[in-house]
């Protein structure tokens, strides 16, 4: 797949909530996932395409409600692109999280090798 068909892809599969389909169709064995900071739930880095799909288990049982998810076109260069995401969620814990975030991923041979996360 070219830089352009990933990033369409990526965010089609966003869009509709399938994030794990994303991860396990798009993203290499050796991938890392680099969040804005670390926190009590999360790592700042994560590497390996099973502990990315942990970590998105782990958010999914965090959530109570997605009350919005937007995805914005990507814009595509060589070998990254980037998007943003708009997530307006309720925790089970109650709190409210209304969040923008600017996503940025790097290809080689074909897959996400690396994705970071901008508040």
């Amino acid at each position: 797949m070219t830089t352009n068909q990933i990033a369409n892809r990526l965010v089609e599969l966003c869009r509709q909530g399938q994030f794990e389909t994303a991860q396990k169709e798009l993203f290499a064995k050796d991938c890392m996932s680099i969040e804005p900071q670390a926190s009590p739930a999360f790592e700042k880095e994560t590497k390996g395409l099973d502990a990315i799909i942990e970590k998105g288990k782990k958010w999914e049982n965090m959530v109570d409600h997605v009350n919005k998810m937007e995805v914005s076109e990507p814009m595509v260069a060589s070998n990254s692109f980037a998007c943003t995401m708009h997530m307006d969620v309720t925790m089970k814990d109650k709190q409210h999280w209304d969040m923008t975030e600017l996503c940025t991923y790097s290809i080689k041979d074909g897959k996400i090798v690396v994705e970071q996360f901008f508040a």
